[in-house]
């Protein structure tokens, strides 16, 4: 799926504020299929907002957001079921849910992996012990890892991250990019991935910034 922006500006940030960016106000900017892109800014300056426009989590912009011809539909649940999958910065998960039960929330409804499966991914990410435990009781790069698993289960052909290893040390980040390349290369998906500053964890098709 590719997406396409035109003069896409958050509607509460001035001129100024945007200029100059790789993005925003620009004529013609576009995601294209299978690709993967790293978003540079400094807190701010519109990372988060970029990736809400594009899942249709806020709708505060000027400009027009385009699906492979089609202008950014209102309704955009057909899009999350099917083509795009969001890791929220603030995660979106249920404190008073298991580890496991976050997970299973979704993948009920998508059915995209099977009980081995989920299995696996926490044998992967290490966390194998940590399933049944309430989600409030684990630390915040613990409940990143489950916030990832939990984006992962369904399908999806653009996947949005937002600062997705922020909470992690060098370790963990090193085994959430195994799991992140292998899905994307099993998928075939698009990514775009928000950060602070550049890095190299994937060999990134284009680097923008903010």
């Amino acid at each position: 799926m590719n997406i396409v922006l035109h003069h896409l500006k958050p509607s509460y940030m001035s001129t100024q504020e945007v200029t100059p960016s790789d993005i925003y106000l620009q004529e013609k900017v576009t995601f294209n299929e299978g690709k993967h892109y790293l978003i540079r800014a400094q807190s701010g300056h519109g990372k988060t907002s970029l990736l809400n426009f594009l899942y249709g989590e806020s709708y505060a912009y000027n400009g027009t957001i385009i699906y492979n011809g089609e202008e950014h539909p209102k309704n955009l649940f057909s899009y999350r079921r099917n083509k795009l999958s969001y890791l929220f910065q603030d995660l979106k998960l249920f404190p008073t849910l298991t580890a496991m039960e976050n997970i299973q929330l979704k993948n009920r409804i998508t059915s995209y992996f099977s009980k081995e499966q989920i299995d696996d991914l926490f044998e992967e990410i290490g966390l194998a012990h940590k399933r049944k435990a309430l989600l409030s009781t684990l630390s915040l790069g613990q409940r990143q890892r489950i916030a990832f698993l939990r984006t992962l289960a369904q399908p999806f052909e653009v996947l949005l991250l937002d600062e997705p290893f922020s909470h992690l040390d060098n370790a963990n980040t090193m085994i959430l990019k195994e799991i992140l390349k292998r899905e994307l290369s099993q998928r075939g998906a698009s990514l775009l991935l928000t950060s602070l500053e550049a890095n190299t964890l994937l060999n990134y098709d284009k680097v923008l910034n903010l």
